[in-house]
């Protein structure tokens, strides 16, 4: 039976620094199909950016910059009171940094999303949203902005003339308004596999996500976040995969709109 959705697979990576090692990037490669990679700023130095994008290479796994803010001790998790110039010049910065990188090993980005509370920040303000897509846009406008489905950072690339994916998250709780339960709150997280890959399909193939207020939202489902840090990231990887599969659902990368 030939597949009835499609849907891309992402996972954060490239986040160990100097003598500090996190997740197990080279384990998880052949089952995801796009790479967000660290750019240095909350997380990443040049040599596991090279050794993640090398990795990236031999999986075919579609490369993407992953700037965060210039919060290595908050791992980029902590709201910074920055203007849209900033987040614009601190866009450009990392991805030129893994443009770079990536050019010198013989692949190309694909994609940029943005981590952690530059994620969040730039879902809900439109100022912030707009600086992010205007930097994407204006370094290599062929590329894919991944962002929050249905969030300002969606919108703002759009508006812009960038092709956008939706992203979804396997492991986290919604809201009623479609954002993200905060990482403070206890009820952030879901630690049940069953129950994560039971969202992913309704998302994928419905369309839609039961809330921690239970209601039913819509929800616009192009890519998948798996993070690769957790105790058991590498068996849910390869389940997910798999029950995708077993769905129907066929696996790629977002198709980048072509260059001007």
């Amino acid at each position: 039976m030939p597949p009835t959705h499609s849907v891309d697979l992402n996972c954060d990576m490239g986040e160990s620094f100097g003598a500090w090692t996190l997740g197990n990037d080279a384990a998880l490669m052949p089952f995801i199909t796009s790479a967000n990679i660290a750019c240095g700023y909350h997380a990443g130095d040049p040599a596991v950016m090279k050794q993640t994008v090398r990795a990236a290479l031999k999986h075919n796994v579609a490369l993407g910059a992953h700037p965060g803010l210039p919060d290595l001790v908050g791992f980029g998790r902590r709201n910074m009171d920055i203007s849209a110039e900033e987040a614009f010049d601190m866009t450009v910065y990392q991805l030129g940094a893994l443009h770079a990188v990536a050019k010198a090993e013989g692949g190309q980005l694909h994609h940029l999303k943005p981590h952690g509370a530059l994620y969040n920040m730039a879902a809900t303000n439109a100022a912030l949203a707009t600086a992010i897509a205007e930097a994407v846009y204006k370094v290599q406008p062929e590329m894919v902005l991944y962002g929050l489905a249905g969030s300002e950072l969606t919108k703002a690339g759009e508006k812009i003339g960038l092709k956008t994916a939706h992203e979804v998250f396997a492991d986290r709780t919604y809201q009623a308004n479609g954002t993200l339960t905060p990482r403070r709150q206890p009820d952030a997280l879901i630690t049940s596999a069953d129950a994560a890959i039971a969202q992913v399909l309704r998302m994928v193939q419905g369309g839609g996500v039961r809330t921690q207020q239970g209601t039913d939202v819509a929800i616009r489902a192009d890519t998948v976040c798996l993070h690769g840090d957790g105790t058991h990231a590498l068996e849910f990887a390869q389940r997910l995969n798999k029950e995708l599969r077993a769905a129907g659902v066929q696996l790629q990368a977002t198709a980048p709109r072509s260059a001007r």
